[in-house]
């Protein structure tokens, strides 16, 4: 496993796409298992104050940079990391590379509709062995037991959770054990509703130039403007404090 970086108590390991996807790869063929999770400047935030965030962030076995914005940071920090990993990119690679190896993939998460839309996608691109199993993102705190057996048995490779934060962070962390069985184990946050269409994602420019966030405020800023310009502040402010605390050290 590659070193690590600590910013903002949150650990990020310096990973490429390219070696993150090796990693899963070779977890798969050994029969082994891994919990991934990637964290963005929003999440950095939340783990400041929600504990249980924390630990199950912290406690994963890759910790990737999906936001422009931890991996700026980081630079400023002179911690510099190899490259941004965004969550759906890798999860799109992670698909493509089960269907060339023959392995199954689990889908939970979102509303009924777009679920069933990702899947549909999905077996018309690579066929309907793909799929062990899927369903929506609503339920009870009590079926959560259920739903991890559920996926455990389904005989996947791969689970990935499109369930806002902290709840799929979360749920993996507590259902870890139970999940062994399947070999690598995700969180996705919104990339089931980017896939089904049913938001768009900014153009490549703006994800290269740290803008995707924005895009995404400007489809929905009643229920991002929170998230994303109180979120955003919050880090800059988070990052300048650690940098002025590392000077005087």
């Amino acid at each position: 496993m590659a070193g690590q970086i600590k910013i903002l108590n949150t650990f990020i390991h310096n990973l490429s796409m390219e070696e993150t996807l090796f990693l899963v790869n070779e977890t798969i063929k050994n029969k082994e298992s891994i919990h991934h999770v990637v964290v963005n400047a929003g999440k950095i935030v939340e783990m400041q104050k929600d504990k249980q965030l924390y630990e199950s962030v912290n406690n994963s076995d890759i910790i990737n940079a999906d936001g422009q914005a931890v991996v700026w940071a980081a630079k400023f920090l002179n911690k510099p990391l190899k490259e941004r990993v965004a969550g759906i990119d890798l999860m799109e690679n992670l698909v493509e590379l089960a269907y060339k190896n023959n392995h199954k993939i689990y889908l939970f998460g979102a509303k009924e509709k777009v679920i069933k839309k990702v899947v549909s996608i999905y077996t018309n691109k690579y066929g309907k062995n793909l799929i062990a199993g899927y369903r929506n993102g609503y339920y009870g705190k009590d079926d959560e037991a259920t739903i991890a057996k559920d996926i455990a048995s389904s005989g996947a490779n791969m689970l990935f959770v499109a369930i806002t934060s902290p709840k799929k962070e979360n749920f993996l962390y507590q259902f870890k054990n139970e999940l062994k069985s399947v070999n690598f184990i995700m969180g996705v946050g919104g990339s089931f509703d980017v896939i089904s269409g049913l938001t768009k994602r900014a153009p490549l420019w703006m994800q290269n130039n740290g803008l995707e966030w924005f895009y995404r405020f400007i489809q929905e800023p009643k229920r991002m403007w929170k998230r994303y310009l109180v979120g955003n502040s919050k880090f800059i402010y988070l990052v300048f404090k650690e940098k002025i605390r590392g000077s005087s050290l």
